[in-house]
């Protein structure tokens, strides 16, 4: 195993489209959202440990997360725990991280991923993560991993690859040409089409060096602040530093902050059975369903003309549900979400609603 290879879980996000299941206090990635026996946490985590030693594992979330995190992953050192006193998007979350990774090994690889992803296939999955590191480690690139697309899907961003083939690396890497946010459903048909675009699936791989320069061309406001302290990453004054950081960073993610605008991004053409899990829909996507396509999660749930349904319920609940087609039904601690599936993007508006009329507690 590559001692010079780290990886970097993103768990900072609370979930609001996975409402109820998913709520402030306890966002969905560490929830065992699958009925699995694991968090979606403890999953990626176990799915990097043949990858990168595990005190080369780090996991970077809000602060009032920290207490979870050490109880759901007991084997990650305390001090890999690196806590935001604010969300401000994926660019300051990888600059904290690169600059404290830096600190302690100027010539790491780095991985970097979210805590909430399905890997169907993963022993794929740690090939091409391995792959990967091993290309960014005698190249200055920003890699990103692109899934190939098996419908048009709006709920994804896309990356357009020149098709020319790149010499001395794998030929499924390719240099990237375009991307594109969520798309409407004309357009992603027209990329599904064209067979030169990927989902793109934001897990990012690169050596320390590349970011640190990537954050300082494309970002200088960003990497200036955190650069002014280090050298104080990894040590007690870090803390303080962070707090004072983050109230002077602003929010910007890393896809519009950098990967759109830098000149060297490449991305690695994939297939692991993967789903970013984003709503009830992907999850509803990737479970099993039974003969009326209903997929359940649940021992007590009883069904009548009813069809197309992703149902999670606690196992000592009873639910009966008759003559419901394609909806969402989800309850968890005594909070109900009855919705159709092709409205589950209005879940975000409906939470901040409840958060407005009905108080904190309930989200």
């Amino acid at each position: 195993m590559n001692k010079n290879n780290y990886c970097v879980i993103m768990a900072g996000g609370v979930g609001t489209r996975f409402w109820p299941m998913s709520r402030t206090d306890k966002p969905k990635q560490f929830i065992d959202i699958l009925g699995v026996g694991q968090t979606l946490i403890q999953q990626t985590f176990h799915r990097f440990k043949p990858v990168c030693p595990i005190e080369n594992i780090f996991v970077v979330t809000n602060q009032r997360y920290f207490d979870l995190v050490k109880e759901q992953i007991p084997e990650m050192p305390e001090e890999n725990i690196l806590c935001e006193p604010a969300g401000r998007n994926t660019a300051p979350c990888i600059a904290f991280a690169a600059y404290r990774i830096a600190a302690a090994n100027p010539e790491a690889n780095i991985v970097v991923a979210p805590s909430d992803h399905i890997i169907l296939k993963e022993n794929v999955f740690v090939d091409v993560i391995c792959k990967s590191l091993e290309t960014v480690s005698t190249r200055d690139w920003l890699l990103t991993l692109g899934i190939r697309p098996s419908r048009p899907d709006t709920g994804y961003g896309y990356i357009q690859y020149i098709e020319d083939p790149v010499e001395g690396v794998d030929n499924h890497i390719k240099k990237v040409k375009t991307f594109t946010e969520k798309p409407n459903l004309e357009l992603a048909k027209t990329f599904l089409a064209s067979g030169d675009f990927l989902w793109n699936a934001g897990i990012f791989i690169w050596n320390v060096k590349s970011i640190l320069n990537a954050l300082e061309t494309y970002l200088p406001d960003v990497n200036s602040i955190f650069k002014e302290g280090a050298q104080l990453f990894g040590t007690p004054a870090e803390k303080d530093f962070i707090n004072y950081a983050y109230t002077h960073c602003k929010s910007i993610s890393i896809d519009y902050g950098v990967m759109e605008k830098a000149g060297n991004v490449y991305t690695f053409a994939s297939d692991f059975g993967w789903s970013d899990l984003g709503t009830w829909g992907s999850l509803y996507d990737i479970r099993s369903k039974n003969q009326e396509g209903n997929a359940i999660i649940g021992q007590n749930v009883m069904t009548y003309d009813s069809y197309n349904c992703i149902v999670h319920v606690p196992d000592n609940k009873l639910l009966v549900i008759q003559g419901l087609d394609n909806y969402i039904i989800a309850e968890d601690d005594n909070m109900m979400l009855i919705c159709r599936k092709v409205d589950e993007q209005k879940i975000r508006d409906i939470v901040n609603d409840i958060k407005l009329n009905k108080g904190e507690q309930f989200v």
